[in-house]
């Protein structure tokens, strides 16, 4: 009988290595292939992001997409327009959701100083809960904010300051974990700013 459940359990661990082995072969197989889509999306959401996009669908003005990067590699894409003149920033915050890290894109006016739109590029947030995130009227709360003074997630409704923002009801981790990267994240961009080298 003890043999049996050794048997087993070595069974088991045995398994458990090879399908592990095997899903991190596949993750590394697509790394390159899921960073690419990440980064298309990004392109895709820049209009958006910014608001140039019109009723119709239609966007508003012709730009061109510059890439800088800060010293420790982090990276920004700024909009310009057919003068060369800024049009705002698309920047990126990640950080730990309930589940799992979430990744966002947050649209920045040209100065950095408010908060254009907001797009969730990856999360695995609980069904119907958590990844009620990436619902319009949630995301739509921070278009208009003051990015120098940073958002504050609220369960209180409605909410009663302007930089504060409502909270999905039965997921305050994840509302509060979406506030604290969009803050991280722009506090970080508007230190380091002054420090961005092109891309080449």
């Amino acid at each position: 009988m003890k043999d049996s459940y050794l048997g087993q359990a070595w069974l088991v661990l045995s398994l458990a290595l090879v399908f592990g082995a095997a899903l991190a072969g596949v993750q590394a197989g697509l790394s390159g292939r899921i960073a690419d889509n990440k980064l298309n999306e990004t392109y895709d959401q820049i209009p958006y992001l910014l608001d140039l996009i019109d009723d119709d669908g239609n966007v508003t003005v012709e730009i061109t997409v510059k890439i800088w990067r800060t010293p420790d590699d982090k990276l920004a894409y700024q909009a310009v327009d057919p003068n060369g003149q800024a049009v705002g920033w698309v920047i990126k915050g990640v950080g730990p959701g309930f589940q799992d890290r979430i990744e966002l894109l947050i649209g920045l006016d040209p100065e950095a100083e408010t908060i254009t739109g907001l797009f969730v590029l990856d999360q695995k947030e609980t069904p119907a809960l958590g990844n009620r995130i990436l619902e319009d009227w949630f995301r739509e709360q921070f278009v208009g904010k003051d990015a120098t003074k940073g958002v504050v997630v609220t369960r209180a409704s409605p909410v009663a300051a302007d930089n504060e923002v409502g909270a999905i009801s039965g997921a305050t981790i994840s509302s509060l974990a979406v506030g604290d990267i969009v803050n991280a994240a722009v506090k970080d961009f508007r230190a380091r700013k002054g420090d961005l080298e092109l891309k080449d």
